[in-house]
């Protein structure tokens, strides 16, 4: 018996086995052919390949016959392998900071991470994970879930009771002491919500339902400024959680051997694939990226580039993406505006009115004061222009360049649209009134699109011993008001545009303009309530506690061209019954 030493894949083993001598000195191998890609192959003995005895067998030691105080073999260089399975940890409440980057000497050092400094930062797991950072001149500001703080850059506060604050000396770390902000508030899991101008910075925290604004004296809860009880109910239908879309279809017959750019999915919940996404085909080896998705209701079409060309009707489209709802948010630089857009889908999954909420809020009376009636991707201000993200366009806001005339072609459409703002008349509040006229100061062109009352309640009846009818409310209504040039008439029966003063006496049935005021009266369009005698167009005006008033731009008033509010008023008298 002998014993080899082979090439195995077992570091710092050997192979032992039999042998047969032919002759004096020449060895011969016995039927173990080697098998390379694996273990080696033993095989059985046969008549032309003799093998007696025990099986060979492998062993991994350096003495031989494992015997005490026995010859050594030398094993060389120990072999070491790197485990590929490597156990990884999420440190999701943890800051790593690399070398540093010289713009000056062109020194780059982002690629360091240098394991003999301490280069890790922790906070307190308890706050949640990290959402966003925020660099404030010398300081950094970590938004975690549950918390706001700061942390100090290549400085360290040590505090004493004699001398207040001062900076120790020696060796300063790069990310020094975390100071928490004073409150339980943090960022959720929303980091689209911040927003910053000056050193003011506004976010939302849906897991507390307050929007916030951290400045010099600290957190300050900006959805209680009126409108506590309406952020903590549209927050409440936020979701963070990630909901798969996916889409699977079959290709029409039709666009078979012909390049094709888009396709009309007749599945709504397909709406909800993100632009970006990867899309992927069963029959060819191509993909394609998903540049646009529109909501025609009872399908979409996906748009993607490049275009490409089906060879078979079989071929089918696949593509999978990851939504959630959002809280869009920026700073209008130009109306010096925190406005915020609470979504319930993502834009290119839906842009009905009942998926968002967009407010803005106004510093300078700390109070929000306005709805507005668009949905963006991202908002922000670049220079003192305010920009929103729609689809795959850039817009900007304010607008007035040499095509200032487009006024009211809102996000790429053709034709102008009318502008609309909605308010309240809300006087005496305890007091129930009589709403005589409405009168504005602005441009020429504005109507009242509707005027109503808030609602009255209907007691349902007694007749014979049984309740009759349904519960039910009312409330009063006006006639639209025509703008000065819509309501305009003259003898001849012309109205609007075509009014001519050549055919006196020129009428109004709608504005008039008086002192440079647009006024006019309320006609009641009110239908008959229980105990009343005079009602409809009978009487003026329209009766209740509050009064909700529509206002549009006219679409004979110098379309496109620049239409200004500067205030409405309603006269009114106090209710005699």
């Amino acid at each position: 018996m002998a014993g080899y030493e082979l090439e195995v894949d077992f570091y710092n083993s050997f192979w032992l086995k039999k042998t047969i001598k032919q002759g004096d000195t020449t060895p011969s191998w016995p039927g173990l052919p080697w098998n390379p890609t694996g273990y080696p192959t033993f095989a059985w003995a046969t008549p032309t390949n003799p093998k007696t005895g025990d099986d060979n067998w492998y062993i991994e030691e350096t003495k031989i016959k494992g015997g005490f105080n026995n010859t050594t073999a030398h094993i060389g260089v120990r072999a070491y392998t790197v485990d590929e399975n490597i156990n990884f940890d999420r440190k999701i409440n943890s800051l790593i900071y690399s070398g540093v980057f010289n713009t000056r000497t062109e020194f780059n050092a982002t690629n360091v991470f240098s394991i003999s400094d301490g280069i890790v930062k922790d906070a307190d797991p308890v706050n949640g994970s990290i959402q966003k950072l925020y660099t404030e001149d010398t300081n950094l500001l970590m938004f975690q879930e549950n918390k706001v703080s700061r942390i100090l850059v290549n400085k360290n506060t040590i505090y004493s009771g004699e001398q207040g604050s001062t900076e120790p000396k020696g060796d300063i770390p790069v990310l020094g002491q975390i100071v928490p902000f004073l409150g339980e508030y943090g960022i959720s899991e929303n980091p689209e919500s911040f927003a910053v101008f000056g050193y003011r910075k506004y976010f939302a925290d849906k897991n507390r339902a307050a929007i916030l604004r951290l400045s010099r004296d600290g957190i300050t809860e900006i959805s209680s400024y009126g409108m506590r009880d309406y952020f903590r109910d549209y927050l409440a239908t936020i979701s963070n959680k990630w909901d798969v879309v996916e889409l699977r279809y079959n290709i029409d017959p039709t666009n078979v051997g012909v390049p094709v750019s888009s396709v009309d999915v007749d599945s709504t919940t397909c709406c909800g694939l993100n632009i970006g996404a990867i899309i992927s085909f069963n029959t060819i080896s191509d993909t394609a990226i998903i540049t646009n998705v529109v909501d025609a209701g009872a399908f979409c079409t996906v748009s993607f580039t490049p275009a490409l060309t089906f060879p078979i009707a079989a071929t089918r489209i696949s593509a999978e993406t990851y939504n959630k709802d959002k809280i869009s948010a920026g700073f209008d630089i130009h109306n010096q505006n925190y406005t915020i857009s609470m979504q319930t889908s993502p834009r290119y999954e839906s842009t009905d009115a009942t998926s968002y909420a967009t407010v803005a809020f106004d510093d300078h009376i700390n109070g929000w004061i306005s709805f507005q009636s668009y949905k963006p991707l991202f908002i922000d201000s670049l220079k003192n222009k305010f920009y929103s993200f729609i689809d795959s366009s850039i817009y900007e806001h304010y607008y007035a360049g040499p095509s200032a005339d487009n006024h009211g072609k809102f996000y790429g459409a053709t034709t102008p649209t009318s502008s609309t703002v909605t308010f309240v008349f809300n006087p005496q509040p305890a007091v129930t009134k009589n709403f005589n006229t409405v009168a504005y100061e602005g441009s020429n062109g504005w109507k009242v699109e509707s005027y109503t009352s808030d609602f009255e309640g209907f007691d349902r009846e007694w007749s014979g011993g049984v309740i009759t009818g349904t519960w039910d409310e009312s409330q009063d209504i006006t006639n639209s008001v025509l703008s000065y040039v819509e309501g305009a008439y003259d003898g001849a029966g012309n109205t609007g545009t075509a009014a001519s003063p050549n055919n006196p006496p020129l009428l109004r049935a709608g504005f008039d303009r008086k002192e440079n005021r647009y006024v006019a009266n309320l006609i009641s369009n009110s239908a008959a309530q229980p105990g009343e005698v005079i009602f409809g167009n009978a009487m003026s005006g329209i009766k209740g506690y509050v009064a909700t008033v529509t206002v549009t731009t006219d679409g004979v008033t110098d379309v496109g061209g620049a239409k200004e509010l500067f205030s409405v008023s309603s006269n009114y008298v106090a209710s005699s019954y």
